[in-house]
């Protein structure tokens, strides 16, 4: 819906000092207040009041400074009533101080109503309001009627120019505090985006490591109740204690991976199958520094690929290849398969799961499943 820009009152930005240096405030201030000052010191020493004359005048100079006040306080407010008494007031000020043959004042103080009106009200008001003020002015000024025709016509635009200038002012204001929102919304959402990624992280490692644990101290504790033979349940806690180890050093990686101190890529692959016997690393493409994101991706990937080949398939020979794409990395895990009756298609694993949704979230893919002999894992993720 449009909205009426004659009822349309300025913003409060616009109304508002916010935004406005405080060089310019105080340039402001002290113009104004040498402004008042010339104008009483000439008003008193070029009238002939005495006593309760006197008396008047400085009643009605601070009746009109709070008169003055009172309009910038409701105008801020938006409230239009209180505005139009309150330049009332003023303006009966005026008529008085005319009256009283104080007509440079009186002068001064209409001008100033249709200034502030043309400045700070909706424009429905302001035009009628200033066309009143000036109008009383060029009736009691006694200049050329040229002079005066251009008097007035000055002080309404001058009263449409400041209303530009700080309706200006007012769109600079909202725009940077909406740049400043939208700033604070951006951190805040990294922050949970980076909250994610750790749990991500924590998640993988932990639930992977803990859970094998699990199983192998759980049929210990059976075996145990059981009178299993002692090197059977030997058997079972040293394999849990191998997984703690493994979950340890994984942890380690991650938090380094955190931290941003991880190793290049083709060196964690080579070292992840150091201790794997018909095991090779093969990298083709430009090698290159991955966002954090897709190279945790892909030490993950392939840590979990490798765990499934010796649950799975031990013994089976393991190839490698990582290809750095023009727009995308790609790696492949792939072996030669189980001897005959020990291979399972459970080998793409609760963990391969995970790292699916990972590669998804960076809007990348992950495939796996039972090739040729044996189990291929091949994961593409952007850069």
């Amino acid at each position: 819906m449009t909205e009426n820009v004659w009822t349309l009152w300025p913003s409060r930005e616009a109304l508002s000092r916010m935004g406005v240096h405080r060089a310019r405030r105080a340039l402001a201030g002290a113009g104004r207040t040498f402004a008042v000052g010339i104008l009483l010191a000439t008003t008193f020493i070029h009238s002939d009041l005495h006593g309760w004359g006197v008396a008047g005048a400085v009643l009605g100079v601070l009746v009109g400074g709070l008169g003055i006040w009172g309009f910038w306080r409701v105008t801020l407010e938006h409230r239009l009533l209180p505005s139009l008494g309150l330049l009332a007031l003023l303006f009966a000020i005026a008529t008085v101080a005319e009256s009283a043959g104080l007509w440079v004042p009186a002068l001064v103080v209409w001008c100033a109503c249709a200034v502030s009106a043309m400045e700070r009200l909706p424009l429905a008001a302001a035009l009628p309001t200033s066309a009143v003020a000036l109008g009383t002015y060029a009736a009691v000024n006694n200049d050329a009627w040229l002079t005066t025709l251009a008097t007035t016509v000055g002080l309404a635009l001058a009263g449409y120019v400041l209303r530009l200038d700080a309706e200006a002012r007012g769109s600079a204001q909202r725009l940077l505090a909406q740049e400043r929102a939208a700033r604070a919304a951006e951190a805040e959402s990294a922050a949970l985006a980076e909250r994610a990624r750790i749990a991500r992280e924590i998640h993988d490692v932990l639930a992977h490591s803990l859970s094998a644990q699990l199983v192998h101290l759980e049929a210990a504790r059976l075996m145990i109740e059981r009178g299993a033979e002692r090197d059977q349940i030997l058997e079972r806690v040293v394999a849990a204690r191998g997984m703690a180890r493994e979950g340890l050093a994984e942890t380690r990686q991650a938090l380094s991976a955190l931290r941003g101190e991880m190793s290049p890529l083709e060196e964690f692959l080579s070292e992840l199958v150091a201790d794997t016997a018909g095991a090779d690393v093969t990298v083709t493409g430009e090698r290159r520094l991955l966002p954090a994101e897709a190279s945790q991706a892909v030490r993950r990937v392939a840590q979990e690929a490798l765990t499934n080949v010796r649950k799975h398939a031990p013994g089976a020979k393991i190839r490698i290849r990582l290809d750095y794409g023009e727009h995308e990395v790609m790696l492949n895990v792939r072996d030669s398969g189980a001897p005959p009756g020990e291979f399972t298609h459970s080998g793409a694993g609760y963990g391969l799961l995970g790292m699916r949704e990972r590669a998804e979230l960076l809007g990348g893919s992950l495939e796996a499943g039972p090739y040729e002999e044996g189990f291929v894992v091949t994961l593409k993720v952007p850069v």
